[in-house]
């Protein structure tokens, strides 16, 4: 008879978590939203993004459904969409990609992500991240054994410190993310500082990765460039976006990735073998509002949320807790020092408990020992919600 490992007591058991399991924590967006459902609170936690989806994107979807595209696509993507999205790269930026070799439709935003660092990236490679970060940036690296080494933006306005991120490039380093505007500050990365970030590319031979998922939250007058627009990044910049906060449908988990056609096959690949596609019809639904909705939708959104920033910043300001007033995207960092408790964490479930009202521990988007006096709040909600979250929060 064989003998097995339990009759050796001390040979470690094959029965085991791997290498990254043990690190691999619920975020704690995810865990401050559970508790916010659990006592029936406002989430101003997770960017759900729950305003009403525009007519002409939820009626195609339906109508798809209806009509039968209801099974797999192309593994990149249905045509309409791609030639869609390379319709709307040109008109924004001036961006010319071949629809057919340079689109891929993706599964949100982070499988694009996913797919392009399986691609491109090896482990042990390093990957600079300007931080404060969006954690599953960091935790999509890390999962796929990349090293993530941070860049610290200046406070309080986040400004970009050029000798910091040269500083931070070894002969490692692979690539650069670049998520603007920026999540969870508000960040708007201004033209020198993407030059900054492109002359560093160029010098040092990197990719850039650049998250653009909220291109069109921009506030008083900023202007969001897309870095793959600047001399000689077209090649090296893997550009992310996608329709879950332009459309309200983050559950739809539709995004998109432009890229040069020479990395795009390898994407491809991945993204198929991870996902297959993106959801059939619903592709559909996206297609038809870049198609159909005017350039008026675009500037009403940036409006709409603008004018929802100043309502919790004034909020916010007025419960004591100073507010980062962001340039984009729909997130407020605000200082928390006032409330009880030794870390971020403990001050985002007190101020839950007192009243009702979800954010998330700034330590979230920091490296450890960091963050720890800031929560954020997602302001992308229906007005009479947020408006009863202001009322709570003036409570304090």
């Amino acid at each position: 008879m064989s003998k097995t490992l339990a009759s050796h007591p001390h040979t470690t058991s094959r029965l085991a978590l791997s290498e990254l399991a043990p690190g691999a924590l619920q975020s704690e967006i995810r865990a401050m939203s559970t508790e916010c459902d659990r006592i029936g609170g406002i989430n101003l936690a997770q960017g759900i993004c729950d305003t009403p989806v525009p007519g002409v994107v939820e009626t195609a979807a339906i109508a798809a459904i209806l009509a039968g595209h209801n099974i797999y696509t192309r593994l990149d993507g249905i045509g309409r969409l791609r030639v869609a999205i390379a319709d709307k790269q040109l008109r924004d930026y001036g961006l010319r990609y071949d629809p057919e070799r340079e689109v891929m439709v993706a599964s949100g935003a982070t499988a694009g992500l996913h797919a392009a660092a399986m691609a491109l990236l090896n482990p042990g490679d390093e990957v600079l991240v300007f931080e404060p970060f969006y954690g599953y940036l960091v935790s999509t690296l890390k999962s796929m054994r990349v090293k993530p080494v941070f860049v610290a933006l200046a406070e309080p306005d986040w400004v970009l410190d050029t000798d910091a991120l040269r500083a931070a490039i070894t002969d490692r380093t692979r690539a650069i993310i670049v998520n603007t505007p920026a999540n969870p500050s508000g960040k708007v990365f201004t033209r020198a500082e993407l030059e900054a970030i492109a002359d560093a590319a160029r010098e040092h031979d990197l990719f850039v990765f650049t998250d653009e998922i909220y291109e069109y939250f921009v506030y008083d007058g900023a202007k969001h460039i897309c870095l793959a627009t600047l001399e000689g990044m077209r090649e090296r910049t893997i550009v992310m976006s996608g329709f879950s906060k332009t459309f309200s449908v983050t559950g739809w988990r539709l995004g998109y990735v432009t890229a040069d056609a020479k990395w795009m096959g390898a994407m491809g690949y991945f993204h198929d073998l991870t996902y297959v596609c993106a959801p059939s019809a619903l592709q559909h639904g996206a297609a038809a509002g870049l198609e159909q909705l005017p350039p008026e939708f675009y500037t009403q959104v940036a409006a709409d949320h603008q004018l929802k920033r100043e309502r919790i910043v004034a909020a916010l300001r007025d419960a004591g807790l100073e507010p980062s007033v962001p340039a984009g995207a729909y997130y407020v960092l605000a200082r928390a020092s006032r409330l009880p408790g030794e870390t971020s964490a403990q001050r985002a479930r007190h101020l839950l408990a007192e009243t009702g009202v979800a954010s998330v521990a700034g330590s979230a988007f920091f490296r450890p020992g960091r963050g720890e006096d800031l929560l954020r709040f997602c302001f992308a909600k229906k007005d009479a919600d947020l408006d009863e979250a202001c009322a709570r929060l003036r409570k304090l």
